[in-house]
């Protein structure tokens, strides 16, 4: 407000001024009086056009830039210092070969078949014994029978005889029952799983208590295993983490949806994975890739494409692109165009994506380098 009062005051002044200074000029002898005049209003002029004149704009505070263009690519410079401001964790790690894992579709399989085949064999176990024992009570009774001679009648003979006879038939069907089951469990879940029903194996008593789970992993279309695989992951949704699976055996069938190798694998029972669930699994392939391992956390997302940060010399660190579907090894990627050792980011690099950012809003300004 002050200002503004300022303003008018120092505009009706210089009215006033000029107008004595123009009477001043028309009258005769006035030329002392004129130069006076404009020696004293000197300073008010002064003062009127710095109030007058536009100031001119600050200029943007621009950041101190960290990333300079070199050969092409954009580099990211750091100081030592700010590295533990960024988060930033590194490690040097040598490209060497890896045994690539296959990316597979797993099925958590209802058990209710297992549990029915296995009560259903044990009824039948029982049922033979059963048999057994009544088949060694009335032979007993029909030598007996025999051995009496003249004093046994024909009538007694005959009725210990039937009952043996009764008894054996019951015994073979028995039997019969007992083998059909086990060669049932067999040739729906295969050897290893069928053994384990017939003898009510602690494999089959975790799954039936919930313990563990089995899940059916199935290669894609095109892939197949000449030997059998070894440790195996799954991934438990939705925070896509790993969960070790145990090898069982070959399945006896495949998965329609996928119509690839098939095969049987425990996971624990509070993994996460229930009866029904679908989820990726990845199975140890017994081919190798050679190249760095980058683990899923370090790499970043820009424009539609992976990366990763990588060392180029003492806190200078450059992008380097990650081609879409790598081959996978331990959970990683592995990276086959980087040679010999490289300083990968492990933790940081979005940070670091977020300096290259600035420098490309440096052009209008307005970003603090926090």
């Amino acid at each position: 407000m002050g200002e503004r009062r300022r303003r008018p005051t120092l505009l009706i002044g210089f009215v006033l001024v000029g107008g004595a200074l123009g009477a001043l000029a028309l009258s005769e002898g006035a030329a002392p009086y004129a130069a006076q005049m404009r020696e004293r209003t000197e300073p008010l002029l002064a003062l009127w056009r710095a109030h007058v004149a536009p100031t001119p704009p600050e200029r943007p505070h621009l950041p101190a830039t960290r990333t300079a263009i070199e050969d092409g690519r954009t580099v990211v410079r750091i100081k030592p210092e700010e590295r533990a401001r960024l988060g930033l964790e590194t490690a040097r790690v040598a490209a060497q070969p890896h045994r690539q894992e296959l990316q597979a579709y797993g099925s958590v399989l209802d058990l209710a078949r297992v549990t029915e085949l296995t009560n259903s064999y044990a009824t039948a176990r029982a049922q033979l014994q059963t048999a057994q024992a009544k088949v060694d009570v009335s032979r007993s009774a029909f030598r007996r029978a025999k051995n009496l001679g003249q004093y046994a009648t024909p009538v007694q003979v005959e009725t210990t005889s039937g009952t043996l006879q009764t008894d054996e038939a019951a015994l073979m069907a028995a039997e019969s029952q007992l083998r059909t089951l086990a060669a049932t469990a067999q040739q729906e879940w295969g050897p290893v799983i069928g053994k384990a029903i017939v003898e009510r194996a602690p494999l089959v008593t975790r799954l039936i208590e919930r313990e563990d789970f089995l899940m059916q992993v199935t290669l894609p279309p095109g892939e197949t295993l000449k030997g059998m695989p070894g440790a195996a992951f799954a991934e438990v949704p939705p925070q896509s983490s790993r969960v070790a699976l145990r090898f069982v055996s070959p399945a006896t069938r495949t998965d329609q949806r996928v119509q690839g190798q098939s095969f049987y694998f425990i996971v624990a029972g509070d993994s996460g994975l229930l009866p029904g669930m679908s989820t990726l699994a990845f199975v140890p392939a017994e081919r190798t890739v050679t190249g760095v391992l980058v683990p899923e956390d370090a790499v970043v997302h820009w424009q539609g494409g992976t990366w990763v940060y990588r060392g180029l010399d003492e806190n200078a660190f450059v992008r380097h692109p990650i081609k879409s579907d790598p081959p996978m090894s331990d959970d990683a990627y592995v990276v086959e165009d980087l040679s010999g050792e490289t300083e990968i980011v492990l933790r940081g690099g979005q940070a670091l994506l977020s300096e290259e950012m600035k420098s490309l809003l440096q052009v209008s300004g307005g970003v603090d380098d926090d």
